[in-house]
């Protein structure tokens, strides 16, 4: 990168400009102010890193990057430290300003409870209640983090929330889509398990399915064509290696037919009932990743090259999001991705966030890691629930 410390980089079209952080995991009151470059959090194992990046990717549709239970980002109050002040004993919060070319926002989310008494998270724009899809279509968000280094080796779940994921930054409204998609089929399947057969309220709930359930299947297959065309764009050149992406475990009419998957709906009521799950729909999807210079399949790869996979994606992911939103590049977020990188692959990395002008989040134990990164970036240490910039 001896070129790139000569030459100017543009400032990233979106970036996170503040966030702050109250009884959120590790945090008890933390606040950060930014700049638009690329962000190094570096610091030892357990000083809330991951914590921090976790808290930017609630700011956007479904359960972060840990899918972790609303309850669980609650901080535990130290018992060493038992008088806090009344902050202590607040619901989590992660508010943010976000810079755009269209104006500065405000966005947050946190623990709400229900007139019932039962938790839930909100989301807030501008002060004012919002959707998911409204925070996705502001703040697009991708993440790669150390779990997700045997996503090829592991059950379907996790390959079709990273899909999704996937899906969300170029189509906002797939988000809700898809809750609509979940609400429905839960509710019908506790209908069932009550033996509750009333066909006029079950085939309203599956007429839902249907038509939530082929939508969400057609956005996947079109995000999976355009990242295919992405990816073969860039084809065998440079450091990461191009890979084939296809959707599998659903086929025929039941997965772009509204009609025909709500007849299969219909049609297994009772197995669902004495199964205690739904057994037809998008839910069952699964994607199928292929190494195109190996022809191998994903899982049959190196951890190296699964890795290698895996940053190839994303980055052609956030390059068609740029693309879309008049060069606006989604914010990343890169959990110890440097760690499991050789020098030249990390600046690889390092070349391709700065050239799509992205507001990277990258983290650390080592910020020596990212020395070619360092000279275009904002470095804080992660220490004692705070940040310290690092010069």
């Amino acid at each position: 990168m001896d070129d790139a410390h000569a030459r100017p980089r543009a400032t990233p079209a979106l970036s996170l400009i503040e966030i702050a952080l109250v009884n959120f995991r590790s945090y008890a009151a933390a606040k950060l102010k930014l700049g638009a470059t690329p962000v190094v959090l570096a610091g030892p194992n357990g000083t809330g890193k991951t914590n921090c990046l976790e808290a930017i990717s609630l700011l956007s549709p479904g359960r972060g990057l840990r899918g972790a239970k609303l309850v669980s980002l609650q901080r535990k109050v130290p018992l060493a430290t038992p008088r806090e002040g009344p902050l202590a004993q607040s619901p989590w919060t992660i508010a943010a300003s976000i810079a755009r070319p269209d104006g500065e926002w405000e966005i947050g989310t946190g623990l709400a409870s229900t007139a019932n008494e039962t938790q839930r998270r909100a989301l807030y724009l501008n002060g004012a209640p919002a959707q998911g899809a409204d925070l996705a279509e502001l703040l697009p968000v991708l993440w790669l983090t150390p779990a997700m280094d045997r996503l090829f080796l592991e059950g379907a779940s996790e390959r079709r929330r990273f899909l999704d994921r996937l899906v969300f930054v170029l189509d906002a409204g797939h988000a809700r889509r898809a809750a609509r998609y979940e609400r429905a089929m839960h509710e019908r399947l506790r209908l069932l398990r009550d033996g509750v057969r009333d066909p006029v309220w079950l085939d309203g709930l599956e007429a839902t399915m249907a038509e939530e359930g082929v939508a969400v299947t057609a956005a996947r297959l079109e995000t999976i064509e355009k990242l295919n065309s992405e990816l073969s764009a860039r084809g065998a050149e440079g450091a990461f290696p191009c890979a084939h992406l296809a959707l599998t475990g659903e086929a025929g009419d039941v997965a772009v037919d509204p009609s025909a998957l709500q007849a299969a709906l219909a049609a297994s009521r009772a197995r669902d009932a004495d199964a205690g799950r739904t057994n037809v729909g998008p839910h069952h999807a699964d994607l199928d990743v292929r190494h195109t210079q190996k022809r191998a399949d994903a899982r049959d790869c190196s951890t190296g090259e699964q890795k290698a996979l895996l940053i190839s994606i994303v980055l052609a992911n956030a390059w068609l999001q740029k693309k879309r939103r008049d060069g606006i590049a989604p914010v990343l977020l890169l959990d110890e991705v440097a760690a499991h990188l050789d020098a030249s692959r990390r600046t690889a990395l390092f070349e391709e966030i700065l050239a799509l002008e992205s507001q990277a989040w990258l983290s650390g134990t080592d910020k020596a890691l990212f020395a070619p990164l360092l000279p275009h970036a904002q470095c804080y240490a992660v220490a004692g629930g705070g940040f310290v910039r690092q010069d």
